[in-house]
């Protein structure tokens, strides 16, 4: 299996224009040919793609225009087999998930697998719960899935209140540090939290209970409150490591069960890692028969 430097090096040899492109194109069909499957790669540039104040890209994170990338990359695959997805991404609009899943499902069926070579966090978590299976290596996390609301986290946000309510009867003069603290945010804000939270909720209840779980007696409400656990987790980029994604009750399978597989796996990681190295990209969706489609800074 080629390192991310091996790759890096391989792309930088070509000395070509679109030279990744082309070594990307070269690990996706590769994969395809050890899978049997057809694959769509998504991938965001967000752990090299960072601005000033060290936040994300906006571009990095998914949203409605990624909906353009997948139909360009949809076109000209076979659907009777179904298809591998692989996922890195931080996360997004939840609303731009529910439009991609719900677009895949309508082009390929409900027969999709999520590959997590590394990170797909929050509502990419939630996308990968839309898939029969999961494939994840010792390194690969999922993340809670904990809807940010204007850069805010929405079930943060809600604990601030309930706590409010508690300090408040205990110490009503508490209510004025509480105004303080609530009067950053505008109006309806704690309104669109509670929406939010409660329709990630539905829509990852939904998607499990219909595809993952739905021939093997699993728990969809369990595994969701273990994703959106807030007093549970440390932080909204908690990483949900393989052993802690099966016990929660998602189907999981281990990269490391199939050494070929898991070095085509990695291959096509390392060759997109290497991508946004390489090039001005901040987001690119491949498929395994040569579609490209990116956003660049």
């Amino acid at each position: 299996m080629p390192t991310w430097n091996q790759i890096s090096k391989e792309i930088q040899s070509l000395d070509e224009p679109d030279a990744a492109d082309k070594v990307r194109k070269k690990y996706l069909e590769i994969y395809e040919s050890i899978a049997g499957r057809p694959a769509i790669a998504y991938y965001s540039g967000f752990l090299s793609k960072v601005e000033k104040d060290g936040r994300y890209h906006a571009q990095c994170m998914i949203n409605d225009l990624d909906m353009n990338g997948f139909m360009a990359v949809s076109y000209g695959l076979d659907r009777d087999k179904g298809l591998d997805l692989f996922l890195h991404t931080p996360g997004g609009g939840i609303e731009a998930a529910r439009g991609i899943v719900e677009y895949l499902y309508k082009m390929f069926g409900r027969n999709l697998r999520a590959i997590v070579p590394q990170l797909a966090m929050s509502a990419g978590t939630m996308i990968a719960c839309a898939t029969k299976e999961i494939l994840m290596g010792k390194h690969s996390c999922l993340g809670p899935t904990d809807p940010q609301i204007r850069g805010y986290a929405a079930m943060g946000i809600l604990s601030e209140v309930d706590r409010a309510i508690d300090e408040i009867k205990k110490d009503p003069a508490r209510q004025i540090l509480w105004q303080q603290i609530f009067s950053k945010y505008p109006p309806a804000f704690i309104s669109d939290c509670e929406r939010s939270v409660e329709g990630a909720r539905v829509m990852v209840k939904d998607w499990l209970s219909e595809n993952m779980l739905l021939d093997c007696n699993g728990d969809a409400e369990k595994v969701v409150s273990e994703l959106m656990n807030y007093i549970g987790t440390s932080e909204h980029s908690q990483h949900f490591l393989i052993d802690k994604c099966i016990s929660i009750g998602l189907k999981v399978k281990a990269l490391e069960a199939d050494q070929n597989y898991q070095e085509a796996v990695l291959s096509v990681h390392h060759s997109f890692m290497a991508s946004f190295e390489d090039t001005d990209a901040l987001k690119i969706i491949d498929n395994s028969r040569g579609g490209t489609w990116s956003v660049s800074s």
